[in-house]
């Protein structure tokens, strides 16, 4: 069995990986009403108290752990760090030693992106390049990935948001709305009520996109008077044009690569549908696409297959 750790900004995540199946235990973080998000240190505080409960829910012998995998940042970048992940890499050193398995720590987004080809059955594209898309409350990017020796997949940057984040309009949106933060699921539920029909012309520089208009316009559609689902509709339909585009100029330059589509916007049904009658593409799961351990599992797996 392999052992996998995420403790990421909402979401409190282990798996188990037998190299076949995957067993999940998550939980999400509690946000108060009407704020659009949590300070580190009440994320980190919370994440604590959450590890023992989801550790329980998962029944493993640990005596028979062959490795243990955590994600210790956001991005395998320099610079790239955040308080919340130091939970579960903490944790992790902790089950590493006590059953002599080795440790491998790796991202959540490496993990976002191996979870979503691990749900639809391609975690063999590892092998090749592709273009993968990781969009979420706190990130909006198209990462070019290639095979890696060392870490398996190497993921560049290749075009991104230049500003506010799709995970990030869609919830706060939601919160000018009354919703439960974070707010996609019931975002998508009332986009699918609306028959309201939006032509949007995406904002773009190169082949990155901004999406800063998309919150200003939906805050004056609420001050309207406009329908709750109809505002929720147009921000999707805003979100799914410039991904769409950033699609279309990506396939442009780098050729009719393999594309998959990861993080937790990915689940939103009115996005998946508008890209897949566009484009050939891999979208992950919805319990797979939101945060989750899985991919970090996976790692583990790969990294101890690979060092052998």
């Amino acid at each position: 069995m392999y052992l996998g750790f995420d403790t990421s900004n909402y979401t409190t995540s282990v798996a188990l990986f037998d190299g076949e199946n995957i067993f999940q235990s998550k939980k999400l973080l509690k946000v108060k009403c009407g704020e659009r998000g949590l300070r580190q240190s009440d994320a980190v505080f919370q994440h604590t108290v959450n590890m023992p409960e989801i550790l329980a829910e998962l029944e493993y012998d640990s005596f028979k752990l062959k490795a243990v995998g955590v994600s210790t940042r956001p991005r395998n970048i320099d610079g790239s760090y955040m308080p919340c992940f130091t939970v579960g890499n903490s944790v992790a050193n902790a089950v590493s030693k006590f059953t002599n398995a080795p440790l491998y720590t790796t991202s959540h987004q490496v993990g976002h992106i191996l979870s979503a080809l691990y749900s639809v059955d391609r975690i063999d594209l590892i092998n090749q390049e592709f273009i993968a898309f990781h969009v979420s409350g706190g990130t909006t990017e198209a990462l070019l990935v290639k095979p890696d020796k060392d870490e398996i997949i190497k993921a560049e940057i290749i075009a991104e948001s230049l500003d506010l984040k799709a995970g990030q309009a869609i919830d706060r949106t939601g919160v000018l709305l009354g919703l439960t933060f974070p707010c996609g699921k019931e975002i998508d539920a009332l986009s699918q009520k609306s028959e309201k029909k939006y032509k949007i012309k995406p904002s773009m520089k190169g082949l990155n996109c901004s999406l800063s208009g998309v919150e200003n316009k939906a805050k004056k559609m609420i001050e309207n008077g406009e329908l709750p689902q109809d505002v929720s509709k147009f921000v999707l339909t805003y979100i799914s044009a410039s991904l769409e585009k950033m699609t279309e100029l990506l396939i442009e330059k780098y050729g009719d690569l393999p594309l998959v589509f990861a993080g937790g916007v990915m689940s939103n049904t009115l996005i998946k549908n508008n890209i897949t009658n566009k484009f050939n593409a891999y979208f992950a799961k919805p319990e797979f696409s939101c945060d989750n351990a899985s991919g970090i599992a996976i790692y583990a797996y790969l990294k101890d297959n690979n060092d052998k």
